[in-house]
This record gives structure tokens, C-alpha cells and sequence, in this order.
């Protein structure tokens, strides 16, 4: 089975994380589907048990409107008993933006791989790419 990985990234930062998380989910013996938003398909990945999203915090701690946020949207009312990844980077603030999103997708009834997101200030460095790429292989020994 793929497991999608799907993310919007404005600078190069949250793909850089998908990237990890992909390997993470092939290091697991898995398949991942790298992809970003724009390319996804919400009908389809509503009938999969597993996958991950990875978008960064915007405007006041926020995910990003135009793309990650309506697909989001679409994809929350098939969540109940789904296992996500969750993942993003920020240059601001202090996560709150992760941790609004943890709790939507838990109230959409979605568990999450390790309980939380996976964040990275910025750039991402070796403890984050590190962190992304175990929340893969923890994604895909949930399958």
C-alpha cells in the first residue's frame, strides 16, 4: 500500500520535512506517494487508514488558505478512526498553529501517529528531519 504524504510549503521547509517523512515510511518497507496539495485527491485519500499532512503555520498561526485549509476541510468529516501524521514548520510564534490543528483532527475522530504533530522552527535541522523521519516509519507500522 502508498501512503500519501501531502503537503503545501511555501518556502522549501515543509517539503523538505515530507521528503523525511517519506523515507521514514520507506526505511518502515512501506510505499509513500509524495504530493503536494494542489495534486491530492480528498475523495480518495477519505477512503485510505493512513496518511499524513504536512502544512506550515501562516498569517497568525494558521494553515494556508487557498490550498491546505479547503482540502483539510474536505478530508475532516471521513477522519473518524483514521491514523495521521501531522507536520509543518514555523517562523513565528510558539506551535500554537500544530496544536489547533492536533486537536481538530482529533475531534474529527483521527488518531495521531506519536499523539502530536512534528514541527520544525525554520529550516528544519538534523534532530527534526531525524524526528520526521521515525513519525514515517511509526505511520507505517500503523497500516
Amino acid at each position: 500500500m502508498n501512503i500519501p504524504v501531502v503537503y503545501w510549503s511555501g518556502t522549501g521547509n515543509t517539503e523538505q520535512m515530507a521528503e523525511a517523512v517519506a523515507e521514514g515510511i520507506k526505511a518502515a518497507g512501506q510505499e509513500a506517494d509524495l504530493c503536494r496539495v494542489d495534486r491530492a485527491d480528498a475523495d480518495r485519500m477519505a477512503e485510505l487508514r493512513a496518511f499524513a499532512l504536512g502544512c506550515p503555520s501562516m498569517g497568525a498561526e494558521e494553515l494556508e488558505e487557498s490550498e491546505m485549509e479547503s482540502f483539510v476541510q474536505a478530508l475532516e468529516g471521513s477522519l473518524s478512526g483514521k491514523t495521521l501524521l501531522l507536520f509543518g514548520s514555523y517562523g513565528w510564534g510558539d506551535g500554537e498553529w500544530m496544536r489547533t490543528w492536533e486537536e481538530r483532527m482529533k475531534n474529527a475522530g483521527a488518531v495521531l501517529v506519536n499523539g502530536e504533530g512534528v514541527i520544525a522552527n525554520e529550516t528544519p535541522d538534523d534532530a527534526a528531519v531525524k524526528a520526521c523521519e521515525e513519525a514515517g516509519k511509526a505511520l507505517a507500522a500503523a497500516v
